[in-house]
């Protein structure tokens, strides 16, 4: 699950922050590099291909590897052929194909994720899906600390076309990962002339008419949207933002790497500590103020004329502010799953959780250019009041099932 984590996090920059760090110093506008954002729609829509991975057999030829292994072996080599082209692409010369490859990077790796998280799910059993999850998420913060600073350190030393292609070479070894990994059991679902219709039924409708029936389903949705709005806003213009403050590449790689990194898996570890501790829905209240109240921190920064002591702060402390909030959120998107559903209604509200970043963040691009910076980040913390006022009606009103169980 680690090295799954490590293949899944390294594409995730490749058309987010690296992306916007060599689109920022090849002189891009802010309104072009905040458009980025919408770049990932397939980690939004995912779940509307999910049911096709999971019923369709892969290819002749991998079907022999089974139907998880088999669908990786076509998505992973795609996937490091499409970082590849990105990586010979230029943003000045050569901008459709940019943007193309960046689209299929995000597409392929939605796909790849979706796969992973089926194996992971039928390969482990429940008692130990914390720990697998767990060396995922490790895994995966490894593979953004490689191919964000990491390849932006690098682009230092050999240039960004050398960089970027030590990063595809690294996404191509995710194909070994799988040919390593064991086959999940599992049983094949019965053929017919209905066969394909029947299990759609299943693996679609019933699920999302499971979920509608709940009590407070709409409030529920819109909760998930609207948790990351200001978060997005926030880290789309983040790359522009450190430029305009006089940061030049080797203090953002420095800021964001490995401080920021130990950051994260300690504020993750917190979160899980906290949820323990306090149960889910205070550890979702406290956690998410405090993500809200760290979106401060870009007015310090602002007005600190540039100090990269104020840059590593204000990376450190917000990073594990938000991976604390993260580990909360999580737990209590697990909590909202039917038992009968679990895979696909977790695709969904983890899809529908990222439409702020891929949507809405889109246009933050636009804002900024238009308002400022320090106008700009104010925003984005108002921007996150909404979630917060129904996050606190949706926990009285509508608790999640696991959560109403656990009350006296």
């Amino acid at each position: 699950m680690g090295a799954y984590g490590f293949a899944s996090g390294l594409p995730l920059s490749l058309s987010g922050f690296t992306l916007r760090q060599w689109l920022t110093e090849g002189g891009t506008s802010l309104a072009a590099i905040g458009l980025t954002a919408n770049i990932g729609l397939a980690y939004i829509l995912k779940f509307l291909w999910s049911p096709l991975l999971d019923q369709v057999r892969p290819p002749a030829g991998l079907a022999r590897f089974g139907r998880r292994r088999g669908w990786l072996l076509v998505i992973q080599p795609a996937l490091a052929a499409a970082c590849l082209a990105l990586a010979l692409s230029d943003p000045r010369q050569a901008p459709i194909l940019l943007v193309c490859a960046a689209v299929a990077i995000a597409f392929l790796s939605a796909s790849q994720d979706i796969v992973v998280d089926a194996w992971r799910i039928e390969t482990f059993p429940e008692r130990l899906q914390g720990i697998a999850l767990a060396a995922y998420v490790w895994g995966y913060r490894l593979a953004l600390l490689v191919s964000g600073a990491g390849a932006i350190w690098m682009a230092d030393v050999v240039g960004w076309r050398a960089s970027l292609c030590l990063v595809a070479g690294l996404v191509g070894t995710g194909a070994l990962v799988t040919l390593m990994a064991a086959e999940p059991p599992q049983q094949d679902a019965p053929e017919g002339a209905h066969g394909l219709r029947a299990r759609l039924q299943t693996a679609v409708i019933e699920p999302f008419r499971d979920f509608w029936k709940r009590p407070g389903a709409g409030h529920i949705l819109a909760f998930v949207m609207l948790f990351k709005l200001g978060e997005a806003l926030a880290h789309t213009m983040a790359t522009p933002f450190y430029r305009d403050m006089g940061f030049d590449r080797a203090q953002v790689a420095l800021a964001t790497g490995a401080p920021g990194l130990v950051a994260s898996l300690l504020g993750i570890t917190a979160g899980g500590w906290l949820v323990i501790r306090i149960g889910t829905g205070r550890a979702l209240v406290l956690t998410g103020f405090v993500q809200m109240a760290t979106m401060a921190l870009y007015f310090a920064l602002a007005v600190s004329g540039g100090d990269t002591r104020i840059l590593l702060a204000k990376v450190v402390l917000e990073s594990f502010a938000e991976s604390m909030a993260d580990a909360a959120f999580l737990t209590y998107l697990s909590a909202l799953c039917s038992s009968a559903f679990t895979a696909t209604q977790y695709a969904l509200l983890s899809s529908l959780a990222a439409v702020g970043l891929r949507t809405l963040g889109g246009f933050s691009g636009v804002l900024a250019a238009a308002m400022g910076w320090v106008p700009f980040y104010a925003l984005t913390i108002f921007a996150a009041v909404p979630a917060m006022l129904l996050m606190l009606g949706l926990l009285r009103r509508f608790p999640p099932p696991r959560l109403q169980e656990a009350r006296p």
